[in-house]
């Protein structure tokens, strides 16, 4: 079972490892604390913002047209929040493809007078500091997607993937709540799997899909601690997505009868498709806004 699994030992001791090294306290210091505590929160003449970063769930891809579009998470959170705020404005800065390590340096998208998404959020942050009332982020995932395959888990690939993400999101959020200071609310995600959608294919794929539940609590505990290094709440996509429910049983029209896990990944993403992409559709973008939702409308 996935609780016992080879692949999620082997990844939680690089795991553990990473994090000792990043110096994981679960807080930040008190000059960040302290930071920003001057700034008045109740502009009210001034526009209101959310800030998003993230990869390409944050961007909002959708392979049935092969683009960024506007039914992302990121903007459905957004049109909740208006609703409360109807000053409220979206800096939108996810990339398709970003990691943990072009966040930081670049690489794949460009911003205006910025040399990274990191740099181009901690910009704003400062530059509109008691303005900003929401950040979200998601971020990780690209750093082991490309280790799994209908064939097998590479686990050097994922091991290695999961450290950069241990070694790196802690700066990250660390960053980002030091540039916008505590009355910003922070919250980020944790992922879904849609590698479970290799159940489908029969008794091997099934093995399969219950050893990559293993990497997917691996990764998810790393991000859990890193969002906390950062006083980021959680948002728990793993959990909206029933991420670990090989029990329960969901009967999906063509299928048959499946594992609620799996079924989550057929009727919110794109896997079970012809696209066959790991993407949430719109359906499954506004899951991912609800747990946002959640923990922003109840973060003090």
């Amino acid at each position: 079972m996935p609780s016992t699994s080879p692949v999620r030992k082997a990844l939680a001791a690089g795991a553990m490892a990473a994090l000792a090294v990043a110096g994981l306290s679960g807080t930040a210091s008190a000059q960040d604390s302290q930071s920003g505590g001057s700034q008045s929160a109740g502009r009210h003449h001034e526009a209101h913002y959310y800030v998003s970063l993230g990869d390409s769930l944050a961007a909002g891809y959708q392979p049935n047209v092969r683009t960024n579009t506007n039914v992302s998470y990121t903007d459905q959170l957004y049109a909740k929040l208006k609703q409360h705020d109807p000053s409220l404005v979206h800096i939108k800065l996810g990339c398709s493809g970003e990691t943990t390590e072009t966040m930081i340096n670049g690489g794949i998208c460009s911003y205006p007078g910025a040399s990274s998404q990191l740099d181009a959020a901690e910009k704003f942050l400062r530059t509109h500091r008691g303005q900003v009332q929401y950040l979200t982020i998601d971020i990780g995932a690209n750093d082991v997607d490309g280790c799994l395959s209908p064939t097998g888990i590479d686990l050097a690939c994922t091991a290695k993937g999961v450290a950069t993400v241990a070694a790196q999101l802690p700066g990250i959020t660390r960053g980002l709540y030091q540039a916008g200071g505590p009355r910003v609310r922070y919250a980020g995600m944790n992922y879904y799997d849609p590698f479970l959608a290799v159940w489908l294919t029969g008794p091997a794929g099934q093995q399969l899909a219950q050893e990559s539940t293993g990497l997917s609590t691996v990764l998810n505990g790393v991000i859990k601690a890193s969002l906390r290094a950062g006083h980021f709440a959680l948002a728990d996509a793993s959990t909206a997505y029933s991420t670990n429910d090989f029990k329960d049983q969901v009967t999906l029209p063509g299928l048959g009868p499946v594992p609620l896990n799996v079924a989550r990944i057929c009727e919110w993403t794109w896997e079970c498709t012809p696209y066959h992409d790991i993407h949430a559709n719109p359906t499954g973008h506004a899951v991912l806004a609800e747990a946002f939702e959640d923990v922003l409308r109840h973060h003090d």
